[in-house]
């Protein structure tokens, strides 16, 4: 059976995402990272191959998100923080490749937003992160290596913690939601799971180096 590696920085994250894959009957381990912090992620990727001899598939989906701000006054430690994602996903396909070259199969799946593509007012250096990490994806696309890079867009997919009742309550968001076409956001669970595991298979082989927009649709209006 595959083991589910849970890759975190805060432990007690870790702990409870590993009790719950194990209530499902999933071998699943986890390991402690940050991604703003190189060893931290070969750490990681080192922990993953010893304990399954192999690494199949890499998920990256650790991003950051910052308050609105005009482009004009975007400030250092706002640009820092936003684009310290695309490092650690550039780290993170680094430390993973040559685990897939050396099995010559792999598949690498990164998280972006739609933010980039539509220009999101007032999210300048956030959105431009996103648009880094789509090229990168593209790049490593183009290598033309025994892995495949697939690249599928988070946009429209929120948390059920993020989804309280205070946030739908909350005028922009029903604004925001007004005319999107399913006329809710995504559950990471039902909704944007599925889509990485697809792309983690052998059923798209023929797929690389693109962007999905598993949105709902939100992006048509975007």
């Amino acid at each position: 059976m595959p083991t589910v590696v849970v890759a975190e920085w805060k432990a007690h994250r870790v702990e409870r995402v590993v009790d719950e894959l194990h209530g499902l009957g999933v071998e699943a381990m986890g390991v402690e990272c940050n991604i703003l912090e190189r060893p931290s992620i070969d750490a990681a990727i080192a922990a993953t191959a010893e304990k399954s001899g192999r690494i199949d598939g890499l998920i990256n989906n650790a991003h950051t998100f910052t308050a609105k701000v005009a482009v004009a006054d975007v400030a250092k430690k706002t640009w820092t923080s936003n684009h310290g994602t695309v490092k650690g996903t550039l780290w993170a396909m680094q430390a993973a490749y040559p685990h897939m070259k050396a099995q010559g199969w792999g598949r690498i799946v990164n998280f972006a937003s739609a933010a980039g593509i539509t220009g999101m007012a007032e999210y300048g250096a956030y959105n431009a992160s996103k648009e880094a990490i789509r090229a990168l994806t593209r790049t490593a696309r183009a290598s033309g290596d025994a892995t495949h890079r697939r690249q599928r867009d988070r946009a429209g997919a929120a948390s059920k913690r993020g989804l309280d009742s205070a946030a739908r309550n909350e005028a922009a968001y029903r604004e925001f939601l007004k005319d999107h076409p399913m006329g809710r956001q995504g559950d990471p669970e039902d909704d944007i799971g599925p889509v990485a595991l697809f792309l983690c298979s052998d059923g798209c082989r023929f797929l690389t180096g693109q962007t999905f927009m598993v949105d709902g649709g939100g992006f048509l209006f975007a």
